[in-house]
């Protein structure tokens, strides 16, 4: 008797044993970004998780950290080579303070509609610009989700470039966002994500600009009166992998984590693009003025400035782009 219970205390011991080690062979990446639980960026990469565990057999799994938890934009992109966050969202022009050509994606008018930036995202171009800028930072570019159409919001109609001449409007603290500001007149003035909403309500800027369903999911219609369509930026999201977590992966992990992260991307533009059909009619719901406008002003303004002083592409780069079709 005694020995069955040294038996069975043996066995259990090697249970717990066992699953410690099951439970530590479990690799839990960080996903960090800097947008609301409620928006499809977060869900998708949420309901990631099961996916890449399956995928890799339980050795990975993602637990994702919303609203700048972990930082805000300049400070999760830093956190890729520190090993600090795993796997980020980011937007092209923030990728594009350490590699400048990828910044190009992100320039305002930069794309002639959403299936010129759709045919872009799965160009040769977009390759040798995701690879150029895993040799200047050892990070791994390994999808693109849409963000949607940025649009000005405001306390006035936005109608034509003068209507914003001297207008003090947020923008995203990456130098290229203020090519659209600067070429309409307006001041633009770099603040973070998080803190835009008090901001817009105290009045320390005018205005700020971002798709319709980021709009919605921030809350920035409680507080600006009008929205008005300029369509500036037909913008993405990179999902980026840190090169110290994607080092120490082996190649059928990589391969799975790539095709996980694809998945998610396409998730999330799906639904965007949904949302953006609608949310037009949703905003005048609540009594917020949604302002058709002629962009053709606007384009002609911001295009002058595409291989200014301000373009961190080359001239061939951006020929390429401008020839997809």
């Amino acid at each position: 008797m005694k020995y069955l219970k040294q038996c069975l205390a043996m066995s259990a011991a090697m249970g717990v044993a066992l699953s410690a080690q099951a439970a530590a062979a479990e690799t839990v990446l960080k996903f960090a970004h800097v947008y609301e639980e409620s928006e499809p960026y977060h869900t998708c990469a949420v309901a990631a998780s099961d996916k890449l565990k399956a995928a890799t057999e339980d050795r990975y799994s993602i637990e994702v950290f919303p609203a700048s938890s972990l930082g805000k934009e300049v400070d999760i992109n830093e956190g890729l080579g520190l090993g600090t966050v795993d796997i980020i969202y980011t937007g092209q022009l923030f990728a594009g303070r350490a590699y400048g050509p990828i910044a190009i994606g992100g320039a305002p008018f930069m794309f002639r509609d959403y299936d010129h930036w759709d045919k872009y995202r799965s160009s040769d171009l977009f390759k040798e610009l995701a690879e150029g800028y895993r040799e200047a930072t050892g990070n791994h570019i390994v999808a693109t989700t849409y963000y949607g159409q940025r649009h000005v919001t405001s306390n006035k109609p936005i109608l034509k470039p003068e209507d914003m001449a001297g207008m003090k409007i947020r923008v995203p603290n990456a130098p290229l966002y203020m090519m659209f500001p600067k070429a309409v007149g307006a001041n633009p003035t770099p603040i973070a994500f998080a803190e835009v909403y008090l901001a817009l309500q105290q009045g320390t800027v005018d205005g700020q600009e971002n798709p319709l369903p980021t709009i919605q999911a921030k809350k920035f219609y409680e507080v600006q009166s009008d929205i008005n369509l300029t369509g500036h930026i037909n913008d993405a999201l990179l999902t980026i992998v840190g090169g110290p977590t994607w080092d120490q992966m082996d190649e059928a992990d990589q391969t799975a984590l790539s095709n996980v992260m694809a998945e998610t991307a396409d998730c999330a533009t799906g639904q965007i693009r949904d949302k953006e059909a609608e949310l037009a009619a949703w905003f005048e719901g609540e009594g917020v003025k949604v302002n058709k406008v002629d962009i053709t002003p606007f384009r002609e303004a911001t295009m002058k400035l595409h291989n200014g002083e301000d373009a961190t592409w080359d001239q061939e780069t951006y020929d390429k782009l401008q020839a997809i079709k």
